[in-house]
């Protein structure tokens, strides 16, 4: 029998980072073409808004660029700032809303790949979240930036899975899309994960809100924010040479915001 928990996924930071820390090459490898092709200075100091368990981070910092991020969450920023020092390097996390935050020296370029941008509840976060981040980032910096749209037309994508193993411990991690209210632009999610080792089986269960994006909702939002102007935009693939158009049917949407 499954013993059953409830609790946040977020303060599971091993088990998070064993199931989306494994495709960090692709996310990290697109993102450094794209400072290289749409940039317009050179990009050495990095920060990452929501960053979590830090699993880009690391991967930068170890290919030689100077790292920096924020959280919400306590034990993910512990986290985050140990696999740092192991490495040899400072402790740049810091628990931080990425709404309302300022940092002492700004960066080159930012990034916050995977849905974060949607925990803001609401439009007001959400602006003051790229102002902030517009206090972050120099001139001719970027903001890459990734989310899932809901499209108008089409159909939606409304399970996803992923299954991680590293050593006697494996983890399946599942995440669905229990109701979405358009009008209220709200997304109510369930996620688990199912977690095997040697000597025990268990689920963590979650539920959480996102705010839901339609492509005109979402250039709505970033035309109010005139400090970003966007450059290109991408699907989940990470293919730098295959730049999307964004529509009604546009779901899965990597933004690349230039600082003006």
């Amino acid at each position: 029998m499954t013993e059953i928990i409830q609790g946040h996924l977020y303060d599971y930071p091993k088990y998070y980072d064993l199931v989306y820390g494994s495709d960090w090459k692709a996310e990290r490898d697109f993102l450094q073409r794209c400072f290289v092709k749409h940039a317009q200075r050179k990009v050495q100091r990095l920060f990452e808004p929501a960053c979590g368990t830090g699993r880009l981070l690391i991967r930068f910092a170890l290919a030689g660029f100077e790292v920096g991020g924020n959280d919400l969450n306590v034990k993910a920023v512990e986290y985050c700032n140990s696999r740092l020092v192991r490495r040899g390097f400072a402790a740049t996390a810091f628990v931080g809303d990425m709404a309302d935050f300022r940092l002492r020296k700004k960066c080159d370029a930012a990034f916050n790949m995977i849905n974060s941008f949607r925990h803001l509840p609401d439009e007001t976060a959400a602006e003051n979240h790229l102002r902030c981040m517009a206090g972050a980032v120099k001139r001719g910096g970027l903001y890459v930036l990734g989310l899932h749209l809901t499209p108008r037309i089409g159909p939606r994508v409304d399970r996803e899975e992923w299954y991680a193993r590293r050593g006697n411990l494996a983890v399946i991690s599942s995440l669905w899309s229990e109701s979405i209210d358009l009008k209220n632009r709200n997304e109510r999610v369930g996620m688990t994960f199912d977690v095997f080792t040697p000597t025990r089986r268990y689920r963590i269960e979650d539920e959480m809100d996102y705010r839901t994006y339609t492509a005109d909702e979402m250039q709505r939002l970033l035309a109010q924010c005139p400090d970003w102007e966007t450059v290109a935009s991408y699907d989940f693939c990470y293919e730098i040479d295959e730049e999307i158009p964004i529509g009604p049917e546009s779901e899965d949407v990597v933004f690349v915001l230039r600082k003006r």
